[in-house]
Parts: structure tokens; C-alpha cells; sequence
């Protein structure tokens, strides 16, 4: 069974205009006017079982409201969209029981109490039995490394350590879908490959389905084979990962080092220049082009260091939401 299903979903909202000053109150009090902004429009797509999906976007693309949608935490304004054989915005006991929604700038662990505290209100909530619930709480804790920080009051710990005990409640009633907007933000860069792990681990374990929202691109290096990327409300892609990167990416990165700083004009001849610092340029170089170019890098500078590496998949994502289309 096909596990999320999103068939045109559109999700409109009416913003209030009011002009500055005291008239403009006067105005808006007496006769309110709207415009309509389109936050997403005709978004389709599916997801199987157990696929870990990424979706991409810029700020205010529409990613959040999708996902809000999904959860059935907002009514779509047109178009149909089930999870898990269910329709979200009707919010019925067996559909919560099925998914759950992490937010990273969200928090619902209380702050002053331990977080064991917290998760016996969950327990509640979902009925979890007293044996059942310390059982799951001991193998989420063993997965997360949070042996000894569930006694610790939530404001005790620190923030991976707390994004960690907010996944472990997320997590405690083992939903089939996971919906996670920014699961690593403000994370350090040891925490999020500790989220990663356990993400990746937790997936195979339960065979979960994850949509995945990220501005950190390793997330979705390290998680997704499937990206969908959405802009100003539309979805733009759907497929995988590294077809995005051949798509987007028919160049490579070449780092040089030379004995005398380089100037532009010169390095332009070779590709599109990046970046100039010092005696160091890096230039973006066709694939086709890049055993010719090296050869004349080569031959007509005095160079001490080349390193030839795919361009950042963040410069590459760039790209594709500065054209916003990928034809």
C-alpha cells in the first residue's frame, strides 16, 4: 500500500492589507481588505513504505505547510491527500497512532520536569502499558546514547541532548510515519551525525516511512536516495538524488594553488570562475572539458596544489531554486 498520497493539494491563505499610518487603521477597521497568497499549489506525489524522502525548498516554499497538511494539523484548500490509509485532517485516534511530527524549533517536553516524566504522559496518551513502555524507553535510549539524561531536568540537558529525548517521545508510540521538519537545527555537527544514526537505524529496524525536511544538505546525503523539491508552492522535482546531481552538476570543481596570485581574465579562459583568494582560485570546469583544461592549467601556470572534486551539493541545490525549474 502506497503509504502517503498527495493528488493536487493546494493550500491558499488570505492575508490582510492595510495601508501605514492612523487612516489606514481607520480603513482597514471599517472595510478589511485581503489578498490571497498561494502557499502551495498542485503538489502531487507519493511515498512507499519505508522510503526515506527528502524535501527540499527555500524559506518559505511551501515545505512546512505541506507537512502541516499531512499531520492534519490544517485543512488543504483544494486537492486530496491520505497517510497511511487515512484522511489527515479528520485527526482520528488510529491515524495519530500511526505518525508523528518533529519540528526542531519545537518543543513538547516540559521544561522544569525530568523528560522520564514527559514520556509517562505519552505512555498515558497512547495507552502504552507500564512494562511495554519500559522496555521502549530503554531500546530508544540505548539507540539515542541517553542512558542516565531522562532523570535530568529538560532544562539540564543540552540541546542534542534534548532534541534527542524530543525524538525519543516522538517516537515512543512507534509510528509508521515520521515527519520530521528540521530534526538537526542548531544541532553541533556531532549531535546531527548522532541523529542521523539513530534516523537511519530506526528506519531499518521498523521499516518506517520518513519525509524529511532539511537545511543541512548532509541530512539528506546521508538519509534520502529520493528528494522532492518544492518552490514558491510548486514542486519542481521528484526523483532521485544523485540524477538531480547529474542534472544540475555537468562540471567539476577545480581548487588550484599557484606561485603567483592569478588574475581572472586569465583563469576565465579555463571555466567559470568562483572564487579568487590570494594565490588560491577555484574554477568550475565542464566534464568534457576537463582533462583538456587541467592539461593547459598545467602547462601555462607554475602549480603547486590541484584538487578536482564535485561542487558542494548546497551550490548545486542553489542553483536549481535560482532557476526555479528544473527542465
Amino acid at each position: 500500500m502506497t503509504f502517503i498520497i498527495c493528488d493536487h493539494l493546494d493550500k491558499d491563505y488570505p492575508v490582510a492589507v492595510k495601508e501605514p499610518g492612523f487612516k489606514g487603521t481607520l480603513s482597514h477597521f471599517f472595510q478589511r481588505q485581503h489578498r490571497l497568497v498561494k502557499a502551495v499549489q498542485s503538489v502531487s506525489f507519493q511515498i512507499e513504505p519505508g522510503e526515506v524522502v527528502g524535501f527540499l525548498g527555500p524559506n518559505g516554499a511551501g515545505k512546512t505547510t505541506t507537512l502541516k497538511m499531512l499531520t492534519g494539523l490544517i485543512h488543504p484548500s483544494d486537492g486530496q491527500v491520505r497517510v497511511a490509509g487515512h484522511i489527515p485532517f479528520r485527526r482520528s485516534a488510529k491515524f495519530l497512532e500511526k505518525i508523528t511530527l518533529v519540528m526542531g524549533q519545537k518543543h513538547q517536553l516540559l521544561w522544569d520536569l525530568p523528560a522520564l516524566d514527559s514520556l509517562k504522559i505519552n505512555a498515558a496518551v497512547y495507552k502504552i502499558s507500564h512494562k511495554e513502555f519500559k522496555y521502549r524507553v530503554q531500546e530508544l535510549s540505548d539507540m539515542l546514547a541517553l542512558e542516565g539524561k531522562l532523570t535530568q531536568p529538560v532544562r539540564k540537558l543540552s540541546l542534542g541532548e534534548r532534541m534527542k529525548a524530543e525524538l525519543l517521545a516522538a517516537l515512543l508510540h512507534r509510528p509508521q510515519v515520521l515527519f520530521l521538519d528540521e530534526p538537526t537545527l542548531g544541532l553541533d555537527v556531532n549531535a546531527q551525525v548522532s541523529v542521523r544514526e539513530f534516523l537511519r537505524e530506526y528506519n531499518q529496524r521498523y521499516d518506517a516511512t520518513i519525509l524529511l525536511t532539511s537545511h543541512y544538505m548532509a541530512d539528506i546525503t546521508a538519509l534520502c536516495d529520493r528528494v522532492l523539491l518544492i518552490h514558491q508552492g510548486q514542486l519542481i522535482y521528484d526523483g532521485a538524488l544523485n540524477q538531480l546531481m547529474a542534472r544540475f552538476a555537468p562540471y567539476r570543481e577545480v581548487k588550484l594553488e599557484l606561485m603567483q596570485v592569478p588574475e581572472p581574465a586569465a583563469m576565465a579562459t579555463y571555466g567559470e570562475v568562483e572564487e579568487i583568494a590570494g594565490r588560491e582560485a577555484r574554477i568550475l570546469v565542464r566534464r568534457e572539458d576537463l582533462t583538456h583544461s587541467i592539461a593547459q592549467l598545467l602547462a601555462n601556470f607554475q602549480v603547486t596544489d590541484l584538487t578536482v572534486t564535485d561542487p558542494p551539493i548546497e551550490e548545486i541545490i542553489g542553483r536549481v531554486f535560482q532557476s526555479g525549474t528544473v527542465a
